[in-house]
């Protein structure tokens, strides 16, 4: 979990699986409506320590928690210690300030059973006048969707600099608010001092996959070649490490290299923006797909490393490759993807969000398809309703030697075997069979 010691972190579910049925075909396992919108919300604030430096801490929090269990306190525990430090991951380096932009970012943190909490950050500095240290709000769900999140970071915003008072029943009126099914829109009631009673329209995006995802910010920051470099390591389950000083922009590209895997997801160590006490997790041996500042690019190359690729969004360039990444790739998908992916990226279309969003997701979305698009038909069924994967005869049934070579090594990762476990279990009867 990203709370132990080794900031090891399981894939944040950006996606939900999609086992049964076609490649690419929706589902809405890992989002229900009706949930509650968050857990809680709190405000870590810098607090000069007796030697001169600060120490981010919870200075609120919304809602306590009373009655819980022992396992569930302990647990409780363990999340609030940990929110601090991926809250302010770029350690200790403050000082009070007069001007700052605020950014919005998350952090994902897994529990123990594997379940996943999603932080996300809106970092501000209060009103007011002269130096002050900026906090972080941040609305911790079990829910992924950042542009919803977003929206209500910016109310919480706006209300902080009237008055934390204010920001309390806002909270409280989403609390009691279903989260919306995908298309559907809640509406909060908030009053604000001098203002009135305002309503407050959150609408969740129609497609569920893609409502965590800014692809705009990976194709503003690295060329299409290289996007491919990086889906074709992220594919084989390799090291990755990216790097640039803004949280916002780790956070941001980091997500979109992991939605690009959809219907797969990463199942490995994924922590967006490591804080500056976890970077030994660079020497992992095991997978990982890691955001750290720029700043610490000389203590990160320092460290005994095994191979991995390290990206840098800011200049937008790779500094450290295996040296394969560009025959991973069969050539003829690859060059369909180029060609995909430089529509999109160019200046005369100009495209929204959600439209960029669609066509980079299909374009993946249609690699797998045609990669391992035919996985539905090498699952033989037992008279028990269980289902076997026959791997080779899946294997064997790839024309293309290229083609071939990859999925060869595809079929042992462990978003595959994931993806396949979820498939032998969930056969939908056909059509006239009842």
């Amino acid at each position: 979990a990203s709370e132990r010691k080794d900031g090891a972190s399981a894939a944040e579910n950006t996606s939900p699986r999609v086992p049964q049925g076609k490649l690419g075909e929706q589902s809405s396992v890992f989002y229900s409506a009706g949930q509650f919108f968050f857990e809680y919300l709190v405000v870590v604030s810098l607090k000069k320590m007796a030697d001169g430096h600060y120490e981010p801490k919870i200075t609120y929090q919304f809602p306590k928690r009373e009655n819980l269990l022992k396992g569930q306190k302990e647990e409780e525990e363990r999340l609030l210690q940990a929110i601090p430090l991926f809250c302010f991951p770029d350690g200790s380096n403050w000082a009070p300030i007069t001007e700052f932009t605020s950014e919005t970012f998350s952090f994902v943190l897994t529990n123990v059973d594997g379940s996943r909490k999603i932080g996300y950050c809106r970092r501000l500095l209060p009103s007011g006048r002269g130096v002050r240290l900026p906090e972080v709000f941040c609305i911790i769900s079990c829910l992924g969707c950042f542009g919803l999140f977003s929206k209500i970071l910016d109310e919480v915003e706006k209300r902080r600099q009237i008055s934390m008072a204010v920001i309390y029943p806002f909270m409280q009126g989403l609390r009691e608010s279903p989260f919306p099914a995908p298309g559907k829109t809640v509406t909060i009631k908030s009053f604000i001092p001098e203002s009135g009673t305002e309503l407050i329209e959150l609408t969740r995006p129609v497609d569920a996959h893609l409502e965590h995802v800014e692809f705009q910010a990976l194709l503003q920051r690295l060329s299409p070649h290289l996007i491919l470099h990086i889906f074709a390591s992220a594919m084989l389950e390799r090291r990755l490490i990216f790097l640039a000083e803004e949280l916002s922009v780790l956070s941001q590209c980091i997500h979109a290299v992991a939605a690009l895997l959809y219907p797969f997801t990463w199942a490995h160590t994924y922590i967006p923006v490591v804080p500056e006490c976890l970077l030994d997790t660079v020497c992992c041996p095991t997978p990982f797909m890691v955001g750290i500042q720029m700043r610490h690019l000389e203590r990160v190359l320092e460290q005994p490393m095994e191979e991995a690729l390290i990206v840098d969004l800011c200049e937008g360039k790779i500094i450290r490759a295996v040296g394969d990444e560009e025959e991973i790739l069969p050539g003829k998908l690859q060059n369909e993807m180029l060609i995909s992916l430089n529509r999109h990226n160019s200046n005369n279309n100009v495209h929204t969000s959600e439209q960029v969003n669609a066509l980079v997701s299909e374009a993946f979305v249609h690699f797998f398809v045609r990669l391992v698009g035919h996985y539905a038909s090498h699952i033989k069924w037992g008279r028990s309703g269980s289902g076997s994967f026959q791997e080779r005869a899946f294997c064997k049934a790839i024309t293309s030697k290229s083609c071939r070579r990859l999925v060869k090594k595809f079929v042992k990762t462990n978003m595959f075997s994931l993806f396949i476990e979820e498939a032998e279990k969930s056969r939908i009867p056909q059509e006239g069979t009842g």
